[in-house]
């Protein structure tokens, strides 16, 4: 199925204009040499844009083999040890809302309450970071990022790269601290109470928590 069919009804309208677009990254990317998998690069564009109630947003997908599942900070529900990011993502996440340290980096389980986990550049060549970064991905993820933020969602957004998007949500549901990686959790990321924040702003819009 060529990549824009892959994409939910909802996100064909709504990006119906860059399907040129799509079609020419489709066109420059080997089928059988992509992390994530070919058939879930679109995996977060499953949830459509009226269903989003936070955005989170990443950077690319991790480039070692197997690990990436087409969702920002997820791997496969089998990888362990968890990458260091989402590693510290769950500390924060325990630190902030006392849930057990998950196991299973498998972030489906948020999407399905109406997480929206976007990375920046969808696609890498495995053990390649970075490898696509000239494909045109930022131009679609942009346009997304607009889309989701005009529909009222609130943004989560963590590192210097994902706070480009910063402008197309309204600053009262955005919520931005240093990246989760090694390299920076400690400047800011650790402590930042993401996950009670978003729960909050949903409760005083009257919408279902997420159970993190």
């Amino acid at each position: 199925m060529a990549l824009f069919d892959q994409l939910h009804p909802h996100w064909q309208k709504a990006l119906a204009g860059y399907r040129p677009l799509i079609a020419n990254i489709d066109s420059l990317i080997d089928k059988n040499e992509v992390t994530p998998d070919y058939e879930n690069i679109f995996a977060a564009y499953q949830l459509p844009p009226n269903d989003i109630k936070v955005a989170i947003f990443g950077q690319d997908p991790y480039p070692t083999p197997g690990y990436a599942n087409g969702l920002a900070f997820s791997v496969q529900p089998s990888i362990s040890p968890l990458p260091a990011s989402l590693r510290n993502i769950f500390k924060e996440l325990h630190d902030d809302c006392g849930i057990e340290m998950a196991t299973n980096g498998d972030l489906h389980r948020w999407a399905q309450q109406g997480v929206f986990l976007l990375n920046t550049i969808l696609t890498t060549t495995p053990t390649q970071s970075l490898a696509h970064f000239d494909y045109g991905w930022q131009e679609l993820t942009a346009a997304t990022a607009q889309v989701i933020g005009a529909a009222g969602a609130i943004g989560i957004f963590w590192g210097v790269k994902a706070q480009e998007f910063k402008q197309y949500f309204d600053p009262g549901l955005s919520i931005s601290s240093p990246h989760p990686s090694p390299l920076s959790a400690h400047r800011g990321f650790f402590g930042s109470a993401p996950f009670s924040k978003v729960n909050r702003i949903l409760r005083a819009q009257g919408k279902s928590e997420i159970v993190w």
